[in-house]
């Protein structure tokens, strides 16, 4: 192989595995004063789950699409496992 392919799999891995330890390091419990705003009014679950963010209606007053937060501290390995698939 080309070291040009060589290089643009690689690449296609690293953002493979980075978009799917995202999604393990982040999470959907914010306290309602702490959510920042991630879609307009009248925006649905879907919609809202479409740009990767978290919808909650329960609490009026606060935003019902928001960013999700991120785990600073994974427990036990997690993150790592999440990156191998394979517990740690």
């Amino acid at each position: 192989m080309e070291p040009r392919v060589v290089c643009v799999l690689v690449l296609v891995c690293v953002l493979t595995l980075s978009s799917l330890a995202q999604g393990e390091l982040d999470t959907c419990v914010v306290a309602p004063h702490h959510r920042a705003n991630c879609g307009t009014p009248g925006i649905t679950p879907s919609q809202c789950k479409e740009r990767g963010c978290c919808f909650d209606n329960t609490v009026s007053g606060v935003p019902w699409c928001f960013h999700p937060a991120a785990v600073e501290n994974p427990p036990d390995g997690k993150a790592i496992s999440a990156l191998w698939g394979r517990k740690v």
